[in-house]
């Protein structure tokens, strides 16, 4: 028999609140978390907002944040969702009631933050009568680039700073596939558990790519909302007023575990992970395959995996990202995966409120996943007033609606075409 993957711990830091409560709270209340950019100047910039976490202290979680004073919010986000995590699990580090060879991490964390005022000012400085003298721009690159701060740039350092922290000796891996990044970490790690080469897994995703380099580029993709006159309006998923996403940060950590092993401890069991598909459109980078056919596959593989029928999803947590093609495109995958069954199961994006966390988005939304099983809600698509003859399906407008939730499936469709797509499932022993 396979082995049963069941999830003993959350936690999480969003644009919507620095812990699991206060983000489910504000999804509930249909808040927005979306507001002007105070990162940095972005007065110049084509989109003048964001969705930032707030008030975030790293001192808040741990004793020594010192220890990660050259860390990037992404590795602060990632520390202070697994340390929830951890504690939501009742796993006892310190007494170590449990093998730590067998607890491993496998993370969809994306890259630190350049100093991007210091690299401009290395790049002007060395501009001399019109040309780019490298050898200037090297020289003092290495005389002034703090090497603490370039190597917490990698986008494995969150995944080895958390084994670290939690002496987590097991498997250590860390993917970066765009969107879906956090999702994958997440299917992957739940096959790391069945095929028996770890009892305990921590994964889920981190990311925060509100800097001039991510605005800049997202810009140049005109994959971002201009909404600036309205921020809190400007994400508005399967909305036919719709005019890009809006970029977010944050962090969604998952402790995973064998079920017996779980079990064994008697640790609280707040769903399962059933189903996990995964594919690639094969088709453009930057554009997702006008029929859906590498969503359409990701959704009927996780269903097959997780042995359940169409008509036994209560709810989908799409990608649902606000831009033109990603949720005309979403909507054709689902419909072409559940056939008639789509129109019966009820769809909301959370982006709608948190912003798109790019590489921790997937773990963000499994976790709003488990919720909707704990509390019987499902959040709403806040901002949606406009429908699109494209988009037909029930998206939850705007209020939470309550309804049981025995099965819910969660999309991520990233960048270069990977599409990732979750069940995640009650837990009924």
């Amino acid at each position: 028999m396979r082995r049963r993957v069941v999830v003993t711990g959350i936690g999480c830091v969003t644009p919507l609140g620095n812990d699991v409560d206060s983000t489910w709270d504000s999804l509930k209340a249909g808040k927005s978390g979306i507001d002007y950019i105070t990162h940095f100047d972005a007065s110049g910039f084509p989109t003048k907002f964001a969705s930032e976490v707030k008030e975030f202290q790293l001192g808040d979680y741990i004793d020594n944040p010192e220890r990660f004073q050259h860390a990037g919010r992404n590795i602060r986000f990632a520390i202070g969702a697994a340390v929830q995590a951890m504690k939501s699990s009742g796993l006892e580090i310190e007494n170590e009631k449990f093998d730590p060879t067998r607890f491993g991490v496998y993370l969809g964390a994306g890259e630190g933050q350049q100093d991007f005022f210091l690299f401009m000012q290395l790049i002007a400085n060395a501009q001399k009568n019109g040309e780019f003298d490298m050898e200037q721009f090297t020289r003092e690159g290495l005389e002034r680039l703090n090497p603490n701060e370039e190597r917490e740039q990698e986008p494995n350092m969150p995944a080895g700073h958390l084994a670290s922290i939690f002496n987590a000796q097991g498997p250590n891996l860390n993917c970066l596939t765009a969107c879906a990044a956090s999702s994958q970490a997440i299917g992957e790690a739940s096959e790391i558990i069945r095929q028996g080469d770890a009892d305990i897994m921590m994964s889920g995703g981190a990311h925060s790519m509100i800097h001039p380099f991510g605005v800049t580029g997202f810009n140049l993709l005109t994959a971002l909302s201009t909404r600036n006159d309205n921020p809190q309006a400007a994400s508005r998923p399967f909305d036919k007023e719709r005019d890009g996403f809006v970029l977010g940060e944050g962090s969604g950590i998952l402790i995973l575990e064998e079920l017996e092993h779980a079990q064994a401890r008697g640790a609280q069991i707040l769903g399962e992970i059933a189903g996990y598909g995964s594919t690639a459109d094969a088709y453009r980078i930057t554009d997702i395959h006008p029929e859906g056919r590498g969503g359409t596959g990701a959704i009927k593989m996780a269903l097959k995996d997780a042995g359940i029928n169409t008509d036994d999803v209560d709810y989908i947590n799409a990608h649902g990202t606000s831009t033109a093609v990603n949720d005309k495109v979403e909507t054709l995958a689902i419909k072409q995966a559940l056939g008639q069954d789509a129109y019966k199961t009820p769809v909301s994006s959370t982006k709608s409120m948190m912003g798109h966390l790019i590489a921790a988005a997937g773990s963000a939304e499994a976790i709003v996943c488990l919720l909707t099983m704990q509390d019987d809600i499902v959040p709403p698509t806040i901002n949606y007033s406009t429908p699109d003859p494209n988009c037909d399906l029930d998206y939850i407008p705007n209020e939470l609606r309550e309804r049981k939730v025995d099965h819910a499936l969660s999309n991520s469709f990233g960048f270069g075409g990977q599409n990732i797509s979750l069940i995640l499932s009650r837990f009924n022993g």
